[in-house]
C-alpha cells in the first residue's frame, strides 16, 4: 500500500509538473553589434559601444533557423542600409522588387535611394508650410514610397545609386545634420522664401546623394520614371493600400497613423480589428503576395543573436494579446515606430503557430544565424507590428469594408 502511494504521488506531481506552462526567462547581456562596428569603421572609423540589455531566454521554444524552412515570394537578396534611417525605403523598395516579379517575372534592382531624395525635399516643403512646425528625421513610412512614386515613378539602381560620395555603404549622417542645420537657420531668422529654401535642400541633396537623371536606358529602350514605372515594372500606385489596427480609433475607417514620422498627417491607413489584421496578413502571404511592415523591435524579445523575435512569458502570455494589451503599449511608449521590414514568407508550427520570414535592411539581421533575415513569431507580429503596406488585391474582402 505505502508503494502504490508513492508511485500515485510521483504520478500526481510529474502531470501537474507538465500542466504547468514553460516559461521564458531573462538575463542581462552585454550586447554588441559586430556588422554595425564594421560599418561605421568603413565609413569614418567609428566604433558601437556595447551596453547591458535584458534579452529573453528561449531555451524551452524550438527555433527557425533559415528562411529556407519558409514559404516565400520571390525578392532580391538581403541588403544593409548602412547608416541611414530609411528603412522605410528600403523595405518598401525590396516590396515593390517583388511585386514587379509577380506581376511581369521581371527580377529589377531598383533604386533605394531615388525616392528617399524626393522624400527629402517633401519634407523640406512640409517644414517650410508649417514654419518649422513639422517633424524632421530621416524616418518616414512604408506608403511614403507610393506617394512620391505617383509623381516620380522608379528607377532601377543602376541608373542612380544615390550614393554621390561613394562611400562604403549609404550614409546620410552627415547630408542630414546640414539638412537639418539649414532649414533650422531659417526657421531662427524666419525666413521662408520657398525658392531659396528649396534650392539651398537640393544642393545638399545633389552633394550627397546626386542628381537624379530625367532618362535612362532599359533594354536598350529610353524612359523616365514614370515610363518606366508603368510600361515596365507595371506598377501602378493606386493599387497599394496601408492597413493599421488602433483602438482609439473607429474600426472599418481611414484613419492617421499617429507618430512623428508620419510628418504629413496621412490619413490613408484603413483602421481594422486586430484579428483581421492578422487574419489579412496571413491570407496576404499565403497567396503569395508579400508585406512591407513596421512596428517596433525593442524589448528582451527581440533577439537579435538568434534572428528571432517572440514575446517572453514573462512580457505577456500569448492567450491575452489583444487590442486593448496593443493599444496599452502604444500609449505608453513600449511599443514604438522604430523599423520597416519586408516580410516575405510564412511557415506553421505543429501548434498552429505561425513563424513570418522577414528579410531585414537594419545592421542588427547580420549578427544572427541567417544573415540579412529574420524570424518573427506570430505573437510578435500580433503585439508589436503596428501597420503594413500591400496589394489590396490581397485583402479585397477587408478594402470593401472600410468606409
Amino acid at each position: 500500500m505505502k508503494q502504490t502511494i508513492i508511485i500515485l504521488g510521483l504520478f500526481l506531481f510529474a502531470q501537474a509538473a507538465q500542466a504547468q506552462p514553460l516559461r521564458d526567462a531573462a538575463e542581462y547581456i552585454d550586447y554588441n553589434n559586430p556588422f554595425y562596428s564594421s560599418v561605421l569603421k568603413a565609413l569614418d572609423g567609428g566604433t558601437y559601444k556595447t551596453r547591458k540589455v535584458l534579452k529573453a531566454i528561449p531555451n524551452h521554444r524550438t527555433l527557425p533557423t533559415s528562411h529556407k524552412e519558409f514559404t516565400t515570394v520571390w525578392c532580391e537578396a538581403p541588403i544593409s542600409q548602412g547608416r541611414t534611417g530609411t528603412c522605410w525605403s528600403f523595405s518598401t523598395t525590396s516590396f515593390y522588387e517583388a511585386e514587379i516579379f509577380r506581376k511581369t517575372k521581371k527580377e529589377i534592382d531598383l533604386s533605394e535611394i531615388y525616392l528617399v531624395y524626393y522624400e527629402y525635399l517633401a519634407k523640406a516643403e512640409e517644414y517650410i508650410k508649417t514654419k518649422g512646425k513639422s517633424h524632421l528625421g530621416e524616418g518616414s513610412e512604408t506608403n511614403a514610397l507610393a506617394r512620391q512614386m505617383k509623381k516620380h515613378g522608379l528607377m532601377p539602381l543602376y541608373a542612380y545609386s544615390g550614393n554621390a560620395k561613394n562611400t562604403p555603404y549609404p550614409d546620410h549622417k552627415k547630408l542630414f545634420a546640414e539638412f537639418e542645420a539649414f532649414l533650422k537657420e531659417h526657421k531662427k531668422r524666419n525666413a521662408w522664401d520657398k525658392d531659396v529654401i528649396m534650392a539651398g535642400v537640393k544642393a545638399i541633396l545633389d552633394t550627397y546623394l546626386g542628381t537624379p537623371p530625367r532618362t535612362f536606358y532599359y533594354n536598350r529602350k529610353a524612359y523616365d520614371p514614370i515610363t518606366f514605372m508603368r510600361d515596365v515594372a507595371k506598377i501602378n500606385p493606386e493599387e497599394y493600400v496601408n492597413v493599421m489596427s488602433l483602438k482609439q480609433y473607429p474600426y472599418w475607417t481611414h484613419a492617421e497613423w499617429p507618430v512623428p514620422d508620419n510628418y504629413w498627417h496621412s490619413k490613408d491607413y484603413m483602421n481594422v480589428p486586430l484579428d483581421d489584421f492578422m487574419a489579412g496578413l496571413k491570407k496576404a502571404v499565403k497567396a503569395g503576395y508579400s508585406v512591407s511592415i513596421g512596428g517596433d523591435v525593442s524589448g528582451p524579445g527581440y533577439l537579435p543573436a538568434q534572428s528571432v523575435a517572440i514575446v517572453p512569458t514573462f512580457d505577456i502570455p500569448s492567450e491575452y494579446i489583444d487590442e486593448d494589451a496593443r493599444q496599452m503599449r502604444f500609449d505608453n511608449g513600449s511599443t514604438g515606430d522604430d523599423h520597416a521590414i519586408h516580410l516575405i514568407g510564412y511557415k506553421e508550427d505543429a501548434d498552429g503557430k505561425w513563424w513570418f520570414l522577414i528579410k531585414d535592411s537594419g545592421s542588427s539581421s547580420r549578427n544572427g544565424v541567417d544573415p540579412g533575415y529574420f524570424f518573427f513569431h506570430e505573437d510578435y507580429v500580433k503585439l508589436k507590428m503596428m501597420t503594413y503596406t500591400v496589394h489590396q488585391n490581397a485583402i479585397l474582402d477587408m478594402v470593401n469594408r472600410v468606409k
